[in-house]
């Protein structure tokens, strides 16, 4: 069995930094991928940023140059830093996992950290 744990959300004022962290644990051969996606109330779920097991990354047009997100296979941990802040952000960020597990192929959802961004 595989599982997420995300940590890192919390309230922050605009411009200010949160750093978002998802561990994967459990039976994994290997991760293809993980990323972090976010939701707010009334709208459908949105890719935030994710990061190959090669390293390549992928950002949403509106967080690119503020967030960085980064990933340490030692650990089947991914990060997602932060920055510059805006009220915008505000949304749960659920943690994503593309990966191989003993049993096959797994595709998994965090339980999802809220950032709050007040102006």
């Amino acid at each position: 069995q595989v599982q997420l744990v995300e940590s890192g959300g919390g309230l922050v004022q605009a411009g200010g930094s949160l750093r978002l962290s998802c561990a994967a644990s459990g039976s994994i051969v290997s991760i293809n991928a993980m990323g972090w996606y976010r939701q707010v109330p009334g709208k459908q779920r949105e890719l935030v940023a994710t990061i190959t097991s090669g390293g390549r990354t992928n950002y949403a047009d509106s967080v690119k140059g503020r967030f960085t997100i980064s990933r340490d296979n030692t650990k089947n941990t991914v990060y997602l830093q932060m920055n510059s802040l805006k009220p915008e952000d505000t949304a749960v960020y659920y943690c994503a996992l593309d990966a191989l597990a003993v049993d096959g192929p797994t595709k998994l959802w965090g339980q999802g950290t809220q950032v709050t961004v007040s102006s």
